[in-house]
């Protein structure tokens, strides 16, 4: 269980594709190291990894083909940028919201304009099937980031970017036409099951 408050920022250090259509990427980081021991979870772009051959600066984990086909993490090559986060102790403050590490599927960056001031307005076009779980203050994580639903209208999600959040994650890395991860409020998807069960 995470909260979408991003610790560090990554750099992928190296990118393997396997013949059974899996992959194993290698993270350079060293806050997200600390109190981690392999087989632990840690949050690649709002991704539930598991860590391995944990080094002082850096860390493995292997690809699922599921995981590269439903999330942007098969995008990513050496140089890139991705957002990490460890697992929420469960004394510590839900700063952010309830994100599993479960991405629901991937959008397109539309744009990523400064607004001045180093706030920025970020537009994604959701996928039809998970337009439905966005609405307006709601909570959503974009590549794992804790982010507030500012505004959603034909499929295309505006959310407003603060400075903290720009100098502290990898959006800045963000282009148009790039795919960005996203997860959906969990009790939306709840909410919709029992609604379907009683009716």
């Amino acid at each position: 269980m995470f909260t979408g408050i991003i610790e560090e920022v990554g750099k992928i250090a190296a990118f393997e594709r396997g013949e059974a259509g899996n992959a194993r990427v290698v993270v350079e980081c060293s806050k997200v190291l600390s109190g981690t021991a392999t087989g632990d979870s840690i949050a690649v772009n709002g991704v539930c990894l598991t860590a391995l051959n944990l080094t002082p600066e850096s860390f493995s984990a292997d690809l699922a083909p599921e995981t590269l086909e439903r999330t942007n993490l098969g995008d990513l090559q050496p140089g890139s940028l991705v957002n990490l986060e460890r697992p929420l102790q469960l004394s510590a403050r839900l700063s952010g919201h309830i994100v599993q590490g479960h991405v629901d599927g991937t959008g397109k960056v539309i744009s990523l304009e400064q607004l001045g001031e180093d706030n920025w307005w970020l537009k994604v076009e959701v996928p039809e099937d998970l337009d439905r779980y966005i609405v307006f203050k709601g909570s959503i994580a974009l590549d794992g980031i804790s982010l507030t639903c500012a505004s959603i209208e034909n499929r295309v999600l505006g959310v407003t970017i603060i400075p903290h959040t720009i100098q502290h994650t990898a959006l800045i890395a963000c282009q148009a036409g790039c795919r960005i991860n996203i997860e959906t409020d969990i009790l939306a998807k709840h909410l919709e099951k029992l609604m379907q069960r009683t009716s």
